[in-house]
């Protein structure tokens, strides 16, 4: 193998290495709506792990294809997730707003007072099935 293919596949691993460290996990990847014991509601299940430990809140959200907003409730829309702590949370919709429903998403949400240092924001998401 020649040196060229080394060095580029180590660079390669190095920006996917530092890319996973500053990221959030969100689960499932791709999250299915079932029944509530609302009438009309739909629920589903989702889990965040926060592996910054520069970023203590994140925004949930629920997009269409075209990533414009789509009603929904939970009891997290901006949480509080410490370094390497996880969260569990329900996110309800009405049946035809579910129709629209394209991708959950969750942003990390900066602080304002921290500008000692460049901060990357990161916007994971996941497509409903």
């Amino acid at each position: 193998m020649s040196i060229l293919k080394v060095l580029s596949f180590g660079f390669i691993g190095a920006i996917l290495y530092l890319n996973v460290a500053i990221a959030h996990d969100m689960v499932p990847t791709y999250p299915k709506w079932r029944v509530s014991s609302y009438e009309n509601v739909l629920v589903t299940t989702i889990e965040m792990f926060n592996k910054r430990e520069d970023v203590d809140y994140y925004e949930i959200g629920v997009f269409d294809k075209n990533f414009n907003p789509v009603p929904f409730v939970s009891s997290y829309k901006i949480m509080k997730l410490d370094y390497l702590k996880h969260v569990t949370f329900d996110v309800y919709i009405g049946k035809e707003d579910a129709y629209h429903a394209y991708y959950i998403c969750s942003k990390s949400k900066l602080r304002k007072e921290d500008t000692t240092r460049t901060a990357v924001s990161s916007k994971i998401c996941s497509r409903f099935k």
